[in-house]
């Protein structure tokens, strides 16, 4: 498998694998927006395995919880929409929910520090996903 589909498949897997599809995809757009975008860097693994001041870009990384996928029919899919959603990500033609401005997203459950710095796009499932205000 190659490392950008690994890693693509990983948040997918642990940010969203009992979210709706369109969760899945959202949170996939959100990673590959940010490879595209100049503040983040240029890899599905780098972006993924970011970590900031406060915290890791995607929590599930710096949970101290395994990273090994443990549920067989999740992590399937996991893998099949990474290879999808890196095939299908150009400009013109990729699979989407949020668009290519979203960059962030939450639980709905939690709240934040950095909701002062985004505008809402919209929620799905128990996810809202945000771009950066302009």
């Amino acid at each position: 498998m190659i490392e950008a589909v690994l890693w693509l498949a990983l948040n997918i897997y642990f940010e969203s694998r009992n979210e709706p599809l369109q969760g899945q995809i959202a949170v996939a757009e959100v990673t590959l927006n940010r490879v595209a975008s100049p503040h983040y860097p240029d890899t599905v693994k780098e972006v993924v395995t970011q970590k900031g001041d406060r915290v890791c870009s995607f929590s599930w990384y710096c949970d101290g919880k395994s990273d090994r996928p443990k549920e067989k029919k999740a992590w399937e899919n996991s893998v099949f929409l990474a290879k999808i959603m890196l095939d299908e990500y150009t400009e013109k033609d990729r699979v989407t929910c949020v668009g290519k401005t979203a960059l962030f997203f939450h639980a709905t459950s939690v709240s934040p520090y950095w909701l002062s710095d985004v505008s809402k796009i919209k929620q799905i499932g128990g996810h809202i996903f945000y771009e950066r205000n302009k």
